[in-house]
């Protein structure tokens, strides 16, 4: 599992060092700090980034404007982004809401919202790249990772590093190696989703990563995966082993 990665591009230091405290402290990964375009992009595309906080003017001049544009029209490298400024002029806010931002925070700006910001960008972006939103609004599933907020802050989890999944009711938890997630989201729903990833469903109301599984006790209708955790299989969904190499 991940935190979610945050690139900040702000060539004032109080303002930075401000930014990498408040986001420390609500479970955030800072991966990087840039005080001008160049190191910006660098950092952009040397690191895994999930949102950058752009601050409108880099040394004197609209550079952050000019990063957000540049991320904003090269194929496959857009993330959500979120603009600080001091800057009241009219003519350079109408020209950063061209870059679609997920949010215009007036310096000074305050914790909640930094945070708020980062976590409205997050969701608005993914929930418009054919995203989906559990029923409860508190969880972003996107191809390879999963946005669940918990407590202040949302959690990454990477879809790859679930054990498994288990149905409640109209809940969902989900376990990995380190950490369980309750969500509200139906099983039916959740297994659409994951369809196109290496789960697969062993019982009415399990679903598995079937990269996790260590060991099959067909006699004993169950399956052991990573970590010595057992879960149920069942004589309805036994077909999925048909489909593995199986040396006998």
């Amino acid at each position: 599992m991940d935190k979610i990665n945050v690139l900040i591009i702000e060539d004032t230091k109080y303002e930075s060092d401000k930014l990498v405290k408040v986001l420390t402290e609500n479970n955030y990964n800072i991966v990087g700090i840039a005080t001008n375009y160049k190191d910006a992009l660098n950092l952009f595309y040397q690191n895994k980034v999930d949102i950058v906080v752009i601050d409108v003017f880099l040394d004197g001049k609209p550079d952050g404007i000019t990063f957000a544009e540049t991320i904003s029209i090269v194929p496959n490298a857009a993330k959500p982004f979120v603009f600080l400024t001091s800057s009241k002029d009219r003519q350079i806010f109408d020209r950063a809401k061209l870059t679609n931002p997920f949010s215009f925070l007036m310096k000074p700006f305050n914790e909640l919202e930094i945070i708020y910001a980062l976590e409205m960008a997050i969701e608005k972006f993914y929930n418009q790249n054919n995203v989906f939103l559990s029923e409860s609004q508190d969880t972003v599933i996107s191809t390879d990772h999963l946005f669940i907020k918990k407590k202040n802050s949302l959690k990454k989890v990477l879809i790859n590093d679930i054990l498994y999944i288990e149905v409640e009711e109209r809940y969902c938890n989900i376990f990995t190696e380190n950490e369980k997630f309750v969500i509200l989201i139906s099983l039916t729903k959740i297994a659409i989703l994951l369809e196109n990833n290496n789960f697969v469903k062993t019982h009415r109301n399990y679903i598995v990563n079937s990269e996790k599984i260590i060991e099959i006790i067909l006699q004993d209708n169950s399956i052991i995966l990573k970590g010595n955790i057992s879960v149920p299989l069942s004589d309805k969904y036994k077909d999925f082993t048909r489909k593995m190499n199986i040396l006998s």
